[in-house]
């Protein structure tokens, strides 16, 4: 391929974008796959024809040269033609949400788009009532003279290639040059190897800085992208399509990597199992951008992929086009201690380098523009290697002082059963403020369910002891199955849930006796429903099962009314303790440890508790089938069930009349 190719538009200019890689790829290779999204699918050469139909028609419509076009549309292939043909015609594009229309029309009201170009569908949910000239996108196939095959005669590249929209609940466009657009997808060639026989897959949604800027790592390398044939991609879609499609390069987010690679079901069965992951075969990468990931995430991540295939965790921005800095495992030069703890965001991509000013880090791109601030912390180690060490954004006040959380939630990582955490400053019922942990289970985790052995906060203070000082560990706990994400793929910490106190406090704050919301009777019906149906399924096993295992010990063959019907009773309250006993035994423990005693004595009195209640069934039947004068068989259910009886009841006595140990109570 010809470096720096030809462009006419309206004069003759030598230079290089990525739409001249792209062109020059169609030209080279027509027949090539370019898109492949089932019905959709199209080869280089038909996605520039179609791109360059659509080039004339937005010409027609009064597009200027330079200006911005927005783009919205559901239809992924249509979306990408209409990326090339807004390049062609020597504008710029943004790419908005139309998944969420209420993110797209943010979106819109932060940029002055010249158009909006969407389906007839798409616009009506975008607009809103502002007057936004709109173009509607598939006219220029419907038309009756057609549109030419070849590209628009128009003056060079404007300043501005696209404008890109930074993650979270207020989206920020930023200007990207076309400099800068190429430059990212040269240092991402070169890190990434990418080949013409790659096929690509992004996970995201077209409106991030993933797929916005990121389409141009298949389509300026001769490979395929592959898109879903309605956005957007849902993990079943995903894994169907890597399998299908033998796609080899996967760009996602952390929770997209642990989805695809960990969590899904055909996963985690290969994991059990110890196998490889057929359907992941023909993987030879998986780049992961959007937020942090720890060294012990990465390696579980990296043992599920085949050997020789790599992952590559990417540090980004919008404003260096998703490019910035890239590490992988090989980059360690020696084993690690305390992987937990460590986020590695390694080496500049080729053409960018990357500085420290106060601990900030900022990223120069190849472009020659100025020194990107990130607003994020960093750090150089003595191997080479950037450390990320947080965001300025996410301080918070801990003992009077603002810190950044991101070394306390590293060090809480290190408790083994926790794998996600994010610290936030919480009220008690005091009036007094601490930190209360948003803990997730670790990513290879298997329990089932999902987080259900979560430390609570006795067992995570006492694994803390010595490792946090006592004003910096959390004085209380809220378990997720995972933590929340906004669409970009980053932890979401304004989406973080209220302690249960404050949360009720919130609603009953409204109005009321109940508050505006009143009380969670749904939610609570529903529960008891479930736990009466699954008492009564087991205590009816378990009448079964009694002639079982004690043959002849219900038999009321000769016993008078009423003390037949009596005895009946006790026997179905039997069956039900045990039932209700199996269940707190399985369940019991989450509903006791907003108790915050020490770990021991929770699981201790959990045990005791489902003691007391399992204890009924065996005993009385095996009582009842003892022999009066049989005295060595009554001394044997004595100690093996009254003596454990007594202990167990001390033992909850002990459980409920000891104050916790923790000096904060967000919770009852």
């Amino acid at each position: 391929m010809t470096q720096g190719s030809e462009f006419k538009r309206s004069g003759e200019r030598t230079v290089d974008t990525v739409l001249h890689r792209f062109e020059q790829w169609a030209r080279d290779t027509p027949g090539a796959p370019a898109l492949i999204a089932g019905p959709d699918s199209l080869g280089y050469g038909q996605l520039d024809a179609r791109a360059n139909q659509l080039a004339h028609h937005l010409i027609a419509a009064g597009v200027p040269a330079d200006g911005l076009v927005a783009v919205g549309t559901a239809r992924p292939a249509e979306l990408v033609v209409a990326l090339l043909a807004t390049l062609k015609a020597g504008a710029s594009y943004a790419v908005v949400g139309v998944d969420v229309p209420g993110t797209g029309r943010q979106q819109l009201a932060t940029i002055q788009p010249y158009a909006l170009l969407a389906h007839g569908a798409h616009q009506a949910r975008l607009d809103d009532g502002k007057g936004l000239r709109m173009i509607r996108l598939g006219a220029e196939r419907s038309e009756i003279d057609g549109r030419p095959t070849e590209a628009p005669a128009r003056s060079g590249p404007g300043r501005t290639a696209a404008v890109l929209f930074t993650g979270g609940k207020q989206p920020r466009p930023v200007p990207v040059g076309h400099d800068r657009l190429l430059g990212a997808h040269e240092g991402w060639a070169e890190v990434a190897a990418l080949t013409p026989e790659d096929r690509h897959l992004i996970t995201t949604g077209s409106d991030g800085t993933a797929f916005a800027a990121g389409w141009t790592r298949a389509l300026c390398s001769g490979g395929a992208l592959v898109l879903p044939e309605r956005s957007p991609w849902t993990a079943e879609a995903i894994r169907g399509a890597v399998e299908a499609e033998k796609v080899t390069v996967v760009h996602t987010h952390p929770a997209g990597a642990v989805q695809l690679l960990l969590r899904d079901r055909q996963a985690s069965a290969a994991r059990v199992l110890d196998k490889s992951d057929e359907a992941l075969r023909s993987l030879r990468m998986v780049t992961v951008t959007g937020d942090r990931l720890f060294l012990d995430e990465l390696a579980a991540l990296q043992a599920r992929l085949r050997t020789g295939a790599r992952l590559l965790d990417v540090y980004g921005l919008a404003e260096s086009a998703g490019a910035g800095t890239w590490f992988e495992l090989p980059q360690l030069s020696r084993p690690q201690d305390d992987p937990e703890r460590l986020s590695l965001i390694g080496t500049p991509f080729p053409g960018y380098s990357a500085t420290l000013h106060g601990g900030e880090l900022r990223l120069t791109p190849p472009d020659g523009g100025d020194a990107i601030p990130t607003g994020d912390l960093a750090g150089l180690r003595p191997d080479g290697l950037l450390e990320f060490g947080g965001r300025i954004r996410d301080r918070i006040t801990v003992a009077g002082r603002s810190r950044d959380p991101h070394p306390l939630e590293s060090v809480i990582r290190t408790h083994p059963g926790v794998g996600g955490v994010l610290l936030a400053e919480v009220e008690g019922r005091d009036g007094a403020r601490g930190l209360a942990a948003y803990i997730s289970p670790p990513a290879d985790a298997t329990a089932w369910p999902p987080g259900s052995e979560l430390p609570e906060i006795g067992e995570l203070r006492e694994h803390l002891e010595g490792r946090l000082p006592a004003a910096q560990s959390p004085r209380t706990v809220v378990k997720l199955r995972a933590l929340p994400r906004n669409r970009a793929g980053q932890e979401d910490r304004s989406a973080l849930p209220l302690p249960v106190r404050q949360a009720a406090a919130a609603r009953g704050a409204h109005s009321g006796k109940y508050g505006k919301y009143g009380p969670t009777v749904g939610d609570d019906l529903v529960a008891g429903c479930g736990f009466g149906c699954a008492v009564l399924v087991l205590a009816f096993f378990t009448m079964l099962l009694t002639d079982v295992f004690w043959p002849g010990s219900t038999d009321l063959t000769g016993v008078p009314e009423p003390w037949a019907t009596f005895f009946s009773v006790l026997y179905l309250f039997e069956y039900v303790a045990f039932a209700v006993g199996v269940l707190f035994l399985i369940f019991g423990r989450s509903r006791m440890r907003p108790r915050r005693h020490a770990p021991t004595l929770t699981r201790t009195a959990h045990l005791a508790v489902a003691y007391l209640l399992l204890a009924w069934w065996p005993q009385d039947n095996s009582y009842r089938l003892a022999a009066k004068n049989d005295w060595a068989l009554q001394a044997a259910l004595v100690y093996a069930f009254n003596v454990p009886l007594m202990i167990a009841g001390a033992i909850v006595v002990r459980y409920v009349t000891l104050k916790p140990a923790s000096v904060f109570d967000f919770e009852d």
